[in-house]
């Protein structure tokens, strides 16, 4: 990508994201069914659940505290948690194996 090296983006990070992955892990440590726990399977989960949602993103040293922001608006924390278990249902249904 030109124009952009030397840039520090180590900073950068998708709020979102954390907070789905985080989701999508108590989701599966919860799962009382039989459901491929694979990483193929896995992985895809939290990409149907992470489609779903619109990323947040922050860029400093700051942003577990917008994390923390994030984890108690409630509308938002039901948004994940429903992308999440729409996600988990739709690779219980299609597993990414045969």
């Amino acid at each position: 990508m030109a124009g952009i090296e030397g840039y520090n983006f180590e900073n950068l990070s998708n709020i979102t994201e954390k907070l789905a992955l985080a989701e999508l892990g108590r989701q599966l440590d919860n799962e009382t069914d039989d459901i491929c726990k694979c990483n193929d399977c896995v992985v895809d989960m939290a990409a149907i659940a992470l489609n779903r949602l619109k990323p947040v993103y922050r860029s400093s040293l700051l942003g577990e505290l917008y994390t923390d922001e994030a984890a108690r608006d409630k509308n938002y924390v039901k948004s994940v948690s429903d992308a999440v278990k729409f996600a988990i249902e739709k690779v219980r249904a299609n597993p990414s194996h045969n």
